[in-house]
């Protein structure tokens, strides 16, 4: 059984004590709780189940008034109310006025009980498990038209509105940063928010763009405003201009303030004071909406921003329409596909990343101000989804209802695997298809294979052979330490979650820490069955806090000893504190599987380390050379520069030979390569810009040196005749003639 949440439950996150007293005296407020790291959503004071959704805790309102519709769990399913047909007949607050008191009277605690579903969020039974949703996930069932009627309740779009809610909430928080898959009702959603908030807000101000102007005047025109003209009656303020206007929706007199009993009928609208509100559309540009202050900005298909215009300029510009000064005052939703890298997926991306909520400055601010969202796309594919809302996963014996009322026969992860494998051989329309539906991160970010300089077919192949393994053991995180901590005796490996290294292989007792000493120099005893290469760096610290990652690869080769050939078993990717911490590093590894180093000496810092520490033996002279044409600091220290196109064209004919010969599918199945951001490192190479691809660089440098044959110097061969002392003569006529010898 495939099995699968979007959310963890935290039962002891708060102590039950602490939790008990503050919902006796309703104490809980809204907002972020440092003193327990949780957004508490709760409108009432008090709070139930705290959910952990990617990283973020969220506290849950303490279930209430939950509604059952029938007695029956199978009966039990989201289904809205139906609308009084008396109430429906009411176009505006105008005609609302007009009828008699005993008519409103009727009708005021269930438009008050509307009023405080929309604020407070609503319970109710779904196949016997109390549910909540938000008030805006109530407004969006209940009140919003789409394209298809009404929308459908779906277990992902809960999850996606309860951490909205907490986005809202959270003073950190400049919004939501949402991945999501095709047709996942994102653009209805978001369109729903939008009035939604701007039918209850003052002086406000709410803003839509998307991929490019004309996106955002359809999102405009087919969504929001539909929205807007069947709300019903007692939502929906008057508005100032046309019923359906093209570029904005102004509100003017609020219908809250019509509605509620203590009002007196007479009151007259003059009277009231008007929300001055709008929502609008801009047109595709990096400084949209600049100078605006905007308290929600819809932000549809953000992943496909093309060439001129840049998501991540402008989102540095609408960052700053959502705050004043360092009080955020807005929040952006954000959401969308990716394109491939190359057309806007890369910026996108990199806004995603740096999204994180468990990657925080001191401020407390992810590096974006959003926090980021991932939801699978077999929780949000049509036609896979269940009366209650939930995804069928695997294949049924029988049968299954889906939510439109067709039968459902496969199960959602076959129907994708089964779509995967007849993509097999359109290496860029499976990537699309990826995008489109991705079931991973690294899915929603694949990149078309004509861009890369390697066979990105087989790369793939392997990235999708490794997240299937994904719950093995096969590759482990930790460090490397000199036993009882003296140095230049033993090394140890340590498994480690907060370890720099990750290694798929461990050599036997007799092989680890295997050495020579020649000289009072050290050198590695095991070079006959594999070696490391490094990309290194000689500067600690950088001007914006970030510089290019040390990274060290360890790769075997073909020996008769007890070791795995042609396997990468060491990936280090890392910029520790110091570069003296990773040169550190380096060293215990090298020591640890006893093999040698080829290393870029261009960055010379790491190679005179292991010099003054003795261990030149472990640094691997270029191996293009012989050693009478090397220079006097390759002879000190080893290395090979990184400036000879020769080089660059070398080490990258390196990589491309390893990734057809042993990355993804083979006459053994698949490869043994089990690193994937070294995978996708290769992915994405440059070899015009290899300054962005430290994991290339290194493991490129180790196929190099565990092939180190290939680059040795041969001395041309010249033929030339040799006198042997023999004189020739000519013999014709009567007498004979000594021959002039050439040369």
């Amino acid at each position: 059984m495939y099995e699968q949440t979007l959310y963890k439950i935290l039962p002891n996150h708060i102590k039950s004590k602490v939790l008990k007293r503050n919902n006796r005296y309703k104490k809980w407020e809204p907002g972020y709780s440092e003193e327990h790291d949780v957004i508490v959503i709760s409108k009432t004071g008090e709070i139930g189940e705290v959910y952990e959704i990617q990283g973020l805790k969220i506290a849950l309102p303490l279930e209430s008034n939950i509604y059952k519709r029938s007695k029956k769990k199978e009966e039990q399913y989201w289904k809205s109310y139906e609308y009084p047909k008396e109430l429906s007949k009411i176009r505006t607050v105008f005609d609302w006025n007009n009828l008699p008191s005993y008519f409103k009277d009727k009708w005021y605690d269930y438009i008050d009980g509307e009023f405080k579903k929309r604020e407070e969020g609503h319970w109710f039974y779904n196949k016997g498990t109390p549910s909540y949703i938000t008030g805006s996930h109530y407004m969006y069932l209940q009140w919003t038209k789409i394209d298809v009627g009404q929308p459908d309740f779906r277990e992902s779009n809960r999850i996606f509105f309860i951490f909205w809610e907490a986005c809202k909430l959270d003073t950190r928080c400049y919004g939501l940063c949402y991945l999501k898959n095709r047709r996942s009702g994102f653009s209805f959603m978001a369109s729903s928010e939008l009035v939604h908030q701007a039918t209850i807000s003052s002086d406000s101000r709410y803003g839509i763009l998307s991929k490019t102007g004309a996106d955002a005047k359809k999102m405009f025109t087919d969504k929001v405003v539909p929205i807007s003209v069947n709300y019903p009656f007692f939502f929906k303020p008057i508005q100032d201009g046309m019923d359906r206007p093209k570029t904005e929706l102004a509100y003017r007199v609020p219908a809250s303030k019509l509605t509620r009993r203590k009002l007196d009928a007479n009151t007259q609208t003059e009277e009231l004071q008007g929300l001055d509100t709008t929502i609008d559309w801009k047109n595709t540009g990096d400084n949209s909406y600049d100078g605006e202050k905007l308290k929600i900005l819809a932000h549809d298909e953000s992943g496909k921003w093309e060439r001129p215009d840049n998501i991540l300029n402008n989102w540095r510009v609408t960052k700053t329409t959502l705050r004043l000064g360092s009080r955020i005052i807005g929040r952006c939703m954000m959401g969308s596909t990716s394109n491939a890298l190359d057309k806007g997926g890369s910026n996108f991306k990199k806004l995603y990343d740096a999204s994180d909520v468990t990657q925080r400055n001191r401020n407390g601010q992810t590096n974006s101000g959003l926090y980021s969202l991932f939801i699978p796309m077999e929780w949000n594919y049509e036609g896979y989804i269940d009366t209650y809302g939930f995804p069928v996963f695997d294949t049924p014996k029988k049968p299954v209802k889906s939510i439109d009322g067709s039968k459902i026969q496969i199960g959602v992860i076959s129907h994708w695997e089964n779509e995967v494998e007849g993509l097999k051989n359109d290496q860029d329309g499976l990537n699309e298809f990826y995008r489109q539906f991705p079931r991973t991160e690294k899915h929603a970010f694949r990149d078309e294979a004509k861009q890369s300089l390697f066979n990105l077919t087989k790369i793939y192949e392997q990235i999708d052979y490794n997240e299937d393994l994904r719950n093995t053991n096969i590759v482990t995180q930790g460090s490397f330490h000199w036993e009882n901590g003296i140095k230049d005796t033993r090394v140890i490996f340590v498994p480690n979650n907060n370890g720099r290294f990750y290694i798929s292989w461990i050599p036997p007792a007799e092989l680890q820490n295997k050495h020579l000493i020649k000289n009072g120099i050290r050198y590695p005893g095991n070079d006959h069955t594999g070696a490391f290469g490094c990309d290194s760096y000689d500067i600690s610290g950088t001007v914006d806090g970030r510089g290019s990652k040390g990274a060290l690869h360890g790769l075997t080769k073909f020996s008769m000893e007890d070791v795995p050939p042609n396997t990468f078993f060491l990936e280090y990717v890392a910029r520790p504190q110091t570069a003296e911490i990773f040169f550190e590093d380096v060293l215990m590894a090298l020591v640890f599987y006893g093999m040698p180093m080829l290393a870029e000496n261009n960055k010379p810092r790491l190679l005179y380390y292991l010099k003054r520490r003795g261990y030149r033996g472990y640094s691997i002279n270029r191996p293009d050379k012989s050693y009478n044409k090397l220079s006097v600091t390759e002879r000190e220290i080893g290395g090979i520069p990184n400036t000879s196109e020769d080089i660059k064209q070398a080490h990258a004919a390196a990589i491309e030979d390893y990734i057809e010969n042993f990355i993804g599918i083979n006459n053994d199945g698949h490869g043994d390569m089990y690193f994937q951001r070294t995978l996708e490192d290769w992915a994405r190479f440059n070899i015009n810009n290899r300054t962005q691809h430290d994991a290339s660089i290194s493991s490129g440098l180790a196929i190099m040196a565990c092939n180190k044959n290939r680059y040795a110097p041969h001395a041309k061969r010249t033929i030339s005749k040799l006198p042997l002392g023999f004189i020739k003569y000519d013999n014709e006529g009567v007498n004979s003639k000594i021959m002039k010898i050439n040369g």
